[in-house]
């Protein structure tokens, strides 16, 4: 049958056959999704659930859920931590930095060509372009909602735990609502999710040991202290752009749209990048599919003085991604211990379930509410929806087909 899927691989089967998948293969996978993926993070991790654990079942729904959490429970990029651990599952250390190669060097190479003055989606046939790619972005998130909630939270307990956590996010301070949802399902599975039957068999054991876990965190903490413990050497301009950006990225949480206050002052504040340029290059991130951390890339040629900005973009690129990526795969490891701890499991479910209320929550604002303005609006979301969720077509076939469609003078 056309709709018929392989089974998700057993835990044996994916230790055994982890040597043979080729970081290639996650290169390739995330370098599509890196051309393809507009709409912010949250978005990100629709596309992601719809290409990884629904069509090519690398994971489970519930190991997914459970690497949202950890994302969203730590400093850095969400949806680029979770493409990262989604390639270290699939291939080892490589494959988790060829997803992140993948993922972020079509955005990367974007901003820096707009760096070089080559403006992007700076017409109104761009601005058209863009507002379809965005009203997509809507349909993935929404699709992918709802095919979470079918396995995350598909009894009343759950449910319940979803709506609360929705709840939270959009009326709790911003600075703090993911974090205080997650911790609300962990406490409110620990109570209510007990008897939920047993926990999702995972499909992921990591291959690292928890000592490559330790050197990771140790790293994450040195480079971050550094500048501190050696000012001399940081004084250095290309060392010291590397400290402004890798300190951006290791002290924020929520990613995307939350480090740019500290990108601003990282930069804007010594001078290195005027307040104009600044906002330009923020504009013209909106445009890029992949992560909104890619606007290093940018910032980063455009430091002045600068006698080699390319250089100094790709430094400033890989400078705002590292710590994310480090704790990440710092924390990795040991949560294979932890959740086969049965109260953990417990937790686990509860968290779960709290992420799909916090999936919800993202898809009502910021997406639903700046992207959806119109009836034609709704239609075009509508029908983007009901061709992934009732046709299974690929999303890359809707971004290409509503982006011609938005060069239609019927829908401007």
């Amino acid at each position: 049958m056309g709709d018929t899927q392989p089974p998700m691989p057993s835990e044996t089967s994916i230790q055994q056959g982890r040597e043979s998948h080729s970081p290639l293969e996650v290169l390739l996978v995330f370098l599509r999704l890196g051309c393809s993926s507009f709409g912010g993070p949250v978005a990100h991790l629709g596309y992601f659930q719809k290409e990884i654990v629904e069509r090519r079942r690398w994971v489970s729904e519930s190991v997914y859920a459970e690497l949202i959490a950890i994302a969203h429970s730590l400093p850095g990029p969400a949806s680029s931590q979770v493409g990262f651990a989604l390639g270290l599952l699939r291939a080892g250390w490589m494959g988790g930095l060829a997803a992140w190669v993948g993922f972020t060097l079509p955005s990367a190479l974007l901003m820096l060509a707009f760096a070089f003055g080559h403006s992007l989606f700076d017409s109104a046939t761009g601005v058209h372009v863009l507002h379809g790619l965005q009203l997509v972005a809507v349909a993935v998130v929404a699709q992918a909602v709802l095919t979470m909630q079918r396995s995350l939270a598909p009894d009343r307990i759950r449910t319940a735990i979803a709506v609360v956590a929705t709840a939270m996010v959009l009326f709790a301070p911003a600075g703090i609502a993911t974090l205080a949802a997650i911790a609300m399902g962990a406490a409110a599975g620990l109570w209510l999710c007990k008897s939920a039957g047993p926990a999702t068999a995972s499909a992921t054991t990591l291959s690292t040991h928890r000592a490559a876990g330790a050197s990771c965190a140790a790293l994450y903490l040195l480079l971050l202290l550094a500048p501190t413990i050696l000012p001399r050497l940081a004084a250095a301009p290309a060392l010291a752009v590397f400290a402004a950006f890798y300190r951006s990225g290791a002290l924020v949480f929520g990613g995307g749209h939350v480090v740019l206050p500290m990108l601003e002052s990282a930069v804007v504040a010594r001078g290195w990048v005027a307040q104009p340029v600044f906002l330009s290059g923020y504009g013209a991130a909106q445009a890029m599919p992949g992560p909104l951390f890619s606007f290093a890339a940018f910032l980063g040629a455009m430091v002045h003085p600068s006698l080699h900005p390319a250089l100094y973009g790709m430094m400033a690129l890989c400078a705002l991604f590292l710590p994310g990526l480090l704790i990440m795969a710092a924390v990795l490891p040991f949560w294979n211990m932890l959740r086969a701890n049965a109260p953990v499991q417990a937790a686990l479910r509860g968290v779960n379930a709290a992420v799909v209320g916090i999936l919800i929550a993202a898809l009502f604002r910021p997406l639903w509410t700046s992207t959806v303005q119109s009836a034609a609006d709704f239609c075009i979301t509508l029908a983007a929806f009901a061709l992934l969720a009732r046709w299974k077509v690929q999303p890359w076939i809707i971004v290409a087909g509503v982006a011609a469609l938005s060069l239609l003078p019927m829908w401007r």
